[in-house]
């Protein structure tokens, strides 16, 4: 989860009408044996379709039932981000070959740094992606015409805070006056807000430096900071140098709150641009089928499941047990995520930090009508 540098792009891009280019030197590469596909040139909104959102029309009125059931493209290029919270299905879909019996040929890009994926939309260069609903907000902030698909897990237990290893707190508000390192127009910080809120605590006593995570974790080992707020795979590192996990937006281990809480949400999403969702649609849901298929995987075998991503992940199996568990891969939309993680709550929030300067409505950037054809029992409640 992600900085934000990508959005006051956005903001500029709106205001100026300069291009926004994806940025290519964050290390992409592919999971999977699909060749890598060629750099796509930036291209403004109303540009030209890339070739894979044109690759052939809509079947037509009188095609038969089953013509109408197949893909409209079979080469998709997915955009993901080499992240757990993000990406797992996307590969386990790959690696177990549930996109091909799906009858696609998926090329899986994953890319080093998530916040790359908005830019990469908004030029034309990712019509089909997966990052996170707080990106969509921006996005569709900034007049980017996208909609999110289906949401694929609940990543709020991965943003944290962790105490250093010699924090004493006889209870939360003795975090007032104490140091937090974190990064910038962080989303945790949205955590940190609801848990000053719901336990007395008076955020604006803490004190916050603007760290970045690797740097946060190293300032924390050495005692220069009292305690670090950021995402994974930075929350267990501190934890494995001798940190303490005090809170995240599920779950509190502070003196006088222990156990669930409900202090952040925020999901992962797939999400395509609007002219790609229009010229195929059967496409998607081949897509929606196959990361139904390793959701499924995933939370029926976990341990088989670690060993397939660790590797992809750059991480070692016990590394990523620690991380997922603290994710919930559900493509279920729920009160959960239609109130929790959209809507006025994190608008506000990205409209204070300068991400936003207008909050749309969640029916606006949401088309769920393929995720309800796909399997009808996941969609539990609708947009108003």
């Amino acid at each position: 989860m992600k900085k934000k540098s990508w959005a006051q792009t956005l903001l500029l891009t709106a205001l100026t009408g300069v291009l926004l280019t994806a940025c290519g030197s964050n290390g992409n590469s592919n999971s999977g044996s699909s060749p890598s596909p060629s750099a796509s040139p930036s291209a403004s909104p109303s540009a030209s379709a890339p070739a894979s959102e044109s690759a052939s029309p809509p079947a037509s009125p009188s095609a038969s039932a089953s013509e109408e059931a197949k893909p409209e493209t079979t080469d998709v290029t997915l955009v993901g981000v080499r992240d757990a919270q993000i990406s797992s299905q996307q590969i386990i879909a790959d690696k177990l070959g549930y996109f091909k019996e799906a009858g696609l040929n998926v090329t899986s890009k994953l890319i080093e740094s998530g916040p790359d994926i908005g830019p990469m939309i908004s030029g034309g260069s990712a019509p089909v992606s997966i990052q996170t609903n707080f990106m969509d907000i921006i996005l569709k902030s900034n007049g980017i015409n996208v909609k999110i698909v289906a949401p694929l897990a609940q990543i709020a237990g991965t943003q944290a805070v962790v105490g250093a290893k010699d924090l004493e707190l006889k209870s939360a508000k003795d975090l007032e006056g104490k140091t937090i390192g974190i990064p910038n127009g962080a989303d945790v910080k949205i955590a940190i807000d609801n848990m000053g809120k719901e336990l007395g605590v008076d955020v604006g006593k803490i004190k916050f430096v603007n760290l970045a995570p690797s740097d946060a974790v190293v300032a924390l080992e050495k005692g220069d900071i009292d305690a670090m707020a950021a995402w994974e795979p930075f929350i267990t590192k501190a934890i494995q140098g001798g940190g303490k996990f005090l809170f995240s937006g599920t779950k509190s281990e502070l003196p006088e709150k222990q156990g669930d809480v409900s202090w952040m949400s925020v999901h992962t999403t797939m999400q395509v641009t609007d002219s790609y969702l229009e010229k195929n649609p059967n496409t998607i849901k081949a897509l929606l089928s196959a990361l139904k298929k390793a959701t499924d995987y995933i939370n029926t075998n976990r341990e088989e499941a670690i060993k397939i991503l660790a590797p992809e992940l750059h991480l070692s199996e016990a590394e990523l047990t620690e991380i997922m568990s603290r994710n919930v891969y559900s493509m279920n939309v729920d009160d959960t995520y239609v109130n929790g993680s959209n809507g006025a709550p994190v608008g506000e929030y990205l409209k204070a930090v300068g991400n936003i300067k207008s909050i749309p409505e969640p029916a606006s950037y949401h088309d769920l009508s393929l995720l309800k054809a796909v399997d009808a029992s996941l969609v539990q409640t609708e947009f108003k």
